[in-house]
């Protein structure tokens, strides 16, 4: 991505997410900025043209994976990842002004989890309705279609609601992981402190063979630093796994891993070569 470009930017919506805080650690004013409504809509709005780059969250320290995302990028048109972005992650739980009773709480399902303590204490008997992200939540509040939303303080200044009180979460230190996936074509250069990404199948009647992958990376040295395992929607336990690893694809070790995994593995997608980012 050039600094000195403009670029469009597809992202998980609407306005107020943690996905559109996290765009903006790595936008500039001059860039176009495009919510929508799920991570499928957001990635392919790539594929289509309707947008260079999409930022979506893949894993969050607390809850792990986002599952929607790691199957995308392993099925349909083929992205590559261009650059990951973290952000720590708050809770606030938000309503109309004036509001007293509360009998339904929206917020996205990975927000409710990081948020069961506080929910179990305050509002046992409320029912959770599970909404596309936290900021949708918060719209739903605004409209009268929900009592109360667990979503960003952004959102409640978005929205026009009342925070009723703001770090909720069960785990302070809390920390979600996003990509920038693109259309395949560009990728960054090393850095020396990268990250490779790929999609792994493996036959459903070959027995051993996660066994022999991890083999494959301890002989070239390559550090894992990620694995997550997922079906193939093909048949019951036919699998494929989503791994990362320390190092770019130009780097030997991993290279050379890749290639020798291509002759045990059904497919390997490549997802891309990128900087892992350093947090503070």
């Amino acid at each position: 991505m050039s600094a000195t470009e403009s670029h469009t930017f597809a992202y998980l919506g609407p306005v107020g997410t943690f996905t559109e805080a996290a765009l903006k650690k790595i936008t500039c004013d001059t860039d176009v900025k495009i919510p929508y409504a799920n991570v499928t809509a957001a990635l392919d709005a790539v594929r289509k043209g309707e947008a260079q780059y999409a930022l979506v969250p893949i894993e969050n320290s607390v809850e792990g994976v986002v599952a929607r995302t790691l199957d995308e990028l392993a099925s349909g048109d083929p992205l590559t990842i261009a650059s990951e972005v973290t952000l720590p992650v708050t809770f606030a739980f938000m309503t109309k002004p004036g509001v007293t009773t509360i009998k339904r709480i929206g917020t996205h399902p990975h927000a409710e989890s990081q948020c069961r303590a506080y929910i179990a204490a305050n509002y046992p008997h409320a029912e959770i309705v599970p909404t596309a992200s936290t900021s949708a939540a918060a719209e739903a509040v605004s409209k009268g279609d929900l009592d109360a939303a667990i979503a960003s303080s952004a959102a409640a200044e978005h929205f026009g609601l009342e925070i009723r009180e703001d770090n909720i979460g069960d785990n302070a230190g809390a920390v979600t992981r996003f990509i920038c996936a693109q259309k395949p074509g560009w990728m960054p250069e090393p850095t020396g402190n990268d990250r490779t990404s790929m999609a792994v199948f493996i036959d459903i009647d070959h027995a051993g063979a996660l066994l022999e992958i991890l083999q494959v990376f301890a002989k070239y040295d390559v550090n894992l630093t990620f694995i997550q395992s997922r079906p193939t929607g093909r048949e019951l336990g036919h699998y494929h796994f989503i791994i990362d690893v320390e190092g770019h694809i130009k780097d030997a070790p991993v290279g050379s891993s890749i290639e020798e995994l291509r002759a045990i593995c059904d497919d390997i997608r490549f997802l891309g070569s990128y900087p892992r980012e350093v947090r503070s």
